[in-house]
């Protein structure tokens, strides 16, 4: 009986051993997964927000610049109300409630307002979230102009063949840029079942994304017929561009974009287990370059003298392009991954989930960004689409005063 005690002794010891030994296999992928599960609680969220580096696989994004555009600072003041549909609201009030970490106003190509809340810094390189979708945008117009995609026409099997039997099969380049693509994804961040959520527990735990995309089978419409917001659209869009040119995102990122822009800082990709970048919400970058990229497509792609994205592609990405929507209320057109306020022919913007926004206003010649950690940004607003819309009114409010500024300064 002893030996028998002692036998089972041993295998329990050694099963114990085991147990450890994956556990410390898999300590950095268990790390990463609780950080996902507290990523956006209250008492963290500001904080996390500046440093994803540390709870994600990256890869950074060297600038080669050493010497940043200078910018003439500090020429105005914000208003102290602005008029949210019929009542007048106070600017500060609205920027506290909605957690802003920071706000950036750019007129005239000068700093107009320029501040950090939270806690922040200059220098904290924030994530993007879905901004992130339209710098993809400007990558996928260079690689359309040098032929490396040669129709928007195209199926996107044509470039990624893996995709053959997915969701994604039949579904043309623009039907996805336009997020019309009719695959079905769930993209409720508060169920901790939808796909987007399954999604981030891939990433969290080293899977492969390209994989995920591939594993999507389910349809809601013909390609074309509906706009519905789904971020996997993106993430299939990087397939496409890295099939077609034979290069990373990190890489045409960097030659195409951070080569000429001349950034404040360098900037990174959060990326799954095999290297591939996050491209639909997993960029982390500066404020002032976040605004650097609104003026790029402020004056049509060109920087200083130099075209970087072609204008058409600009002009095209937009504009109001994708059908109609599923909500008909939703008050925003749909272009090449930016949207567009309904009925505005001067007014674009990329957002992302917690209210991270570009907002160029062509009218004006104004550029704002704003960065935030809004655990509410879910909740209706007075227009009946959520704070989306409000943000958008604050903007227009913003504008007019910088681009007023800008013009008496100019005189």
């Amino acid at each position: 009986m002893k030996k028998f005690l002692k036998i089972i002794g041993w295998v329990l010891l050694g099963f114990l051993i085991i147990a450890l030994i994956v556990a410390l296999i898999n300590r950095e992928r268990l790390v990463r997964l609780y950080a996902v599960v507290g990523l956006f609680k209250q008492e963290q969220i500001v904080e996390n927000f500046s440093s994803m580096d540390s709870k994600f696989l990256t890869r950074d994004l060297a600038r080669t610049s050493e010497v940043t555009v200078p910018w003439e600072e500090g020429l105005g003041e914000l208003p102290e109300q602005f008029d949210l549909f019929g009542e007048m609201v106070s600017v500060a009030q609205f920027l506290q409630q909605t957690k802003t970490t920071s706000l950036m106003v750019v007129a005239d190509d000068k700093i107009f307002f320029e501040q950090y809340y939270l806690g922040t810094k200059p220098d904290d390189k924030r994530i993007s979230w879905s901004v992130a979708k339209s710098f993809l945008s400007a990558l996928f117009g260079i690689a359309v102009s040098e032929g490396k995609i040669a129709s928007l026409d195209d199926p996107v099997t044509k470039y990624v063949p893996a995709l053959i039997g997915s969701a994604y099969e039949g579904v043309l380049i623009r039907n996805v840029l336009n997020m019309a693509s009719g695959v079905q994804f769930d993209e409720d961040y508060l169920d901790f079942d939808s796909d987007i959520n399954k999604m981030g527990r891939v990433l969290a735990l080293g899977g492969s994304m390209d994989e995920f995309a591939t594993r999507i089978k389910n349809t809601i419409a013909p390609p074309g017929t509906r706009h519905q917001y789904v971020s996997i659209d993106t993430h299939v869009l990087s397939m496409v561009l890295r099939a077609a040119t034979g290069k990373s995102l990190h890489q045409l990122f960097e030659e195409n974009l951070w080569a000429k822009l001349s950034p404040q800082a360098d900037a990174y990709y959060i990326t799954d287990g095999y290297g591939v970048a996050f491209a639909l919400g997993g960029l982390n970058i500066t404020t002032r370059d976040y605004a650097r990229f609104g003026l790029l497509f402020a004056n049509e792609g060109k920087w200083r003298s130099e075209q970087v994205i072609p204008a058409e592609w600009v002009r095209a990405s937009t504009v109001s392009s994708a059908p109609s929507p599923a909500n008909e209320g939703t008050q925003f057109g749909y272009g090449y991954q930016w949207w567009i306020p309904t009925g505005s022919t001067t007014e674009f913007f990329a957002v992302g989930i917690y209210g991270q926004y570009i907002y160029v206003n062509l009218a004006q010649d104004v550029v704002i960004v704003k960065t935030s950690a809004n655990r509410k940004f879910r909740e209706p607003g007075q227009s009946g689409n959520g704070i989306k819309r409000e943000t958008i009114e604050l903007f227009r409010a913003l504008a007019a005063a910088a681009g007023a500024r800008a013009s008496l300064a100019g005189n």
